[in-house]
């Protein structure tokens, strides 16, 4: 690590610290040469290979990007885009590869997209997914009534069903 003040490659570690709930390291540094002070941040890096080969670092923005073409026209701030951004990082963060594939991340979108707005949601998947046909927007359609009836069928903690005669 070389001193941003003298250019020096020789420092030494004076405090260590986590930084962003875990997922970085703070750490205070002192140049021996000059004597001056400065801090470091150390994260893991994410790679994304491409489908042509390549592999690139993980880039929330292009997420953001690829998440607002299908948001266009919808109730959805640059906020819930930001916040779709960090839950999908956090969620392939979570599974511990160092490298995954861009299909992957398309994937890892699709639920926090769910959540967020089902007009995106269907328009992010029939772009990513393919979708080629009337049918295949109407089985996602159909899944998402599902999901959503299923949703209105659970009851909140502490509280029971009637019962019902058989």
């Amino acid at each position: 690590m070389y001193c941003p003040f003298c250019r020096s490659s020789d420092s030494r570690v004076v405090d260590s610290r986590l930084a962003d709930d875990g997922s970085a390291i703070r750490r205070r540094r002192q140049c021996p040469q000059c004597g001056k002070r400065f801090t470091t941040v150390e994260t893991t890096s994410l790679s994304v290979i491409k489908r042509s080969g390549v592999a690139e670092p993980f880039s929330r923005s292009k997420v953001i990007s690829g998440v607002r073409k299908a948001c266009q026209g919808r109730p959805v701030t640059d906020d819930d885009l930001a916040l779709l951004a960090q839950e999908v990082e956090e969620s392939i963060r979570a599974s511990g590869v160092a490298e995954i594939d861009a299909h992957e991340i398309g994937l890892a979108i699709l639920g926090p997209l769910q959540k967020l707005d089902q007009v995106a949601y269907l328009r992010f998947a029939s772009v990513y997914q393919g979708f080629e046909s009337l049918e295949d927007f109407e089985k996602a359609i159909e899944k998402l009534r599902v999901e959503a009836a299923a949703t209105k069928m659970k009851v909140p903690a502490g509280t029971q069903r009637p019962l019902t005669a058989t």
